[in-house]
């Protein structure tokens, strides 16, 4: 950033800036029904927003605020936006997919960062010229110093990057043992926008260390691709979080399975096949793992145990397969021969088109249409 104030490039910081200011404001009194993952979305905006506030300061000579706050306070800011970004995006994503998730004394641990930081700044003396690097008499250790607080920055919103990630990537599979029915749109685009954020982080990282070898001209380029990205990014999360993000079905977090857990009894097996043989569970459309339980009265941990263990799949693809097989049995059927593929695919269970096509092409080999012209 070491163009004019009028440089284009500043021109995008500076929306950007504005723009989350006034995405923050709109999300904090639009009535919502997860109002922590709201309000989550309001820190991250402002985490950004502050964030490229203290970077256009730092390093565009014709903006400024105070001396205090240029020298001496910017720092803090600067740090507490970089590194609490990466965790309140983290949570967010929970707060989205996780059922009754609330947060907890225990997560202030991922502050700690932050104020270890703080008082890093705070005995070293660190200010804005020396983040800058424009301390034209600093030593090596003191650059090295300071090299430590940016290398902290990047690593630190990275790794909660990949734990979004990840976690977005845990909620499809949890989609899949708890639920017969879902759409993979919402939590599609989620994992779209984990990724974006990952790699606009990784990014950042990619320019802090090439700074260290290249010349500044290649890290500004990159630092520079970095700040359209982000800009790009904020606007793409805003529109899912207005709508996709009520959308989303939550999951319940899955405890580990001891090995007393995995043992299967034949009673067990008996009330699940019964549940989908006899009492034909699977025609239910948008059945769930815990509905489903409760008509086999069996506990869900059991339930996941047989599905899992004994038959080899998750409860997502062993409700859809029955469901197939029931389509099948009405495709071929005589007395059925005047009902539409779409009766068919509803009177079987399935609730979305697109979804049956799926299964029964994966499943059987070929379409519908042509295997009930068979």
């Amino acid at each position: 950033m070491k163009a004019h104030i009028f440089n284009i490039h500043d021109v995008v910081l500076l929306m950007t800036i504005a723009e989350c200011l006034l995405l923050a404001i709109f999300q904090a009194v639009l009535p919502v029904t997860n109002r922590l993952a709201s309000l989550l979305l309001t820190g991250f905006l402002l985490c950004i927003a502050i964030g490229s506030s203290c970077i256009l300061i730092l390093w565009n000579g014709f903006v400024h605020i105070n001396p205090l706050f240029d020298q001496h306070l910017l720092p803090y800011f600067l740090v507490a936006a970089l590194l609490l970004k990466g965790p309140i995006l983290y949570f967010y994503v929970v707060a989205l997919t996780q059922e009754g998730f609330q947060l907890k004394p225990s997560h202030l641990w991922h502050a700690a960062p932050v104020i270890a930081t703080f008082l890093w700044l705070a005995v070293f003396g660190i200010g804005s010229a020396d983040l800058s690097f424009r301390t034209v008499d600093s030593t090596e250790l003191e650059r090295e110093l300071v090299n430590f607080v940016w290398h902290l920055a990047k690593i630190l919103p990275f790794a909660y990057g990949i734990a979004a990630v990840v976690k977005t990537r845990k909620y499809f599979t949890e989609l899949k043992n708890q639920y017969s029915d879902f759409s993979s749109t919402e939590p599609g685009w989620l994992n779209v926008l984990t990724i974006g954020f990952l790699a606009s982080w990784a990014l950042s990282g990619l320019s802090h260390i090439i700074a260290q070898t290249a010349s500044p001209d290649v890290s500004d380029s990159f630092g520079i691709a970095d700040n359209y990205i982000i800009f790009i990014l904020i606007n793409a999360l805003f529109t899912y979080s207005l709508v996709y993000a009520h959308k989303l079905l939550t999951t319940r977090e899955e405890p580990a399975r001891d090995k007393i857990d995995e043992k299967l009894t034949s009673s067990a097996i008996e009330k699940v096949q019964q549940g989908m043989e006899n009492q034909k569970l699977f025609l239910k459309q948008n059945l769930n793992i815990e509905e489903f339980s409760r008509r086999v009265d069996l506990p869900v941990k059991e339930v996941s145990a047989v599905i899992n263990k004994h038959y080899g799949t998750n409860f997502f693809e062993f409700m859809n397969s029955y469901r197939v097989e029931e389509a099948k049995r009405l495709l071929v059927d005589a007395d059925h021969a005047d009902m539409t593929i779409l009766d068919i695919l509803l009177k079987a269970g399935f609730n979305s088109k697109s979804a049956f096509h799926r299964f029964f092409n994966r499943l059987v080999g070929i379409s519908p249409t042509e295997f009930r012209k068979r």
